[in-house]
């Protein structure tokens, strides 16, 4: 499994955030199902082959715990981020995405529509 370290080049980060970074199928089929909590200091990256809104959509089906979800372009632009709650089944972002993070809900304040994102 492969980990990556985000950074908010718009508004420095409270803490370091290092995720999994998802890019085959089942890891991002995978995601947070059947975890029971996820950590503050971490969370999953989710990449997709094209910008779209249907491929970067997330379903919340056996995820028990809330995640902050924010939605990245190819430039590395956060276009969207919303709280994503147990069991709803599915959330689209507003604009064409080509990344998915999922962080800890806390975590989610520290990003802003607009903000450059850097993936290391």
């Amino acid at each position: 499994m492969k980990f990556k370290e985000i950074n908010n080049i718009s508004t420095p980060l409270n803490a370091p955030l290092v995720v999994k970074f998802c890019d085959s199928f089942l890891s991002k089929l995978r995601g947070y199902t059947f975890k029971i909590k996820i950590e503050k200091n971490e969370g999953a990256l989710l990449v997709e082959s094209v910008e779209s809104r249907v491929a970067t959509s997330i379903h919340m089906i056996f995820v028990f715990f809330k995640l902050g979800i924010v939605w990245i372009n190819d430039e590395k632009i956060i276009v969207d981020k919303r709280l994503a709650y147990p069991f709803i089944s599915f959330l689209a972002p507003k604009a064409p995405a080509f990344y998915v993070l999922e962080v800890h809900p806390e975590r989610l304040k520290e990003f802003s529509i607009g903000d450059k994102i850097e993936i290391i």
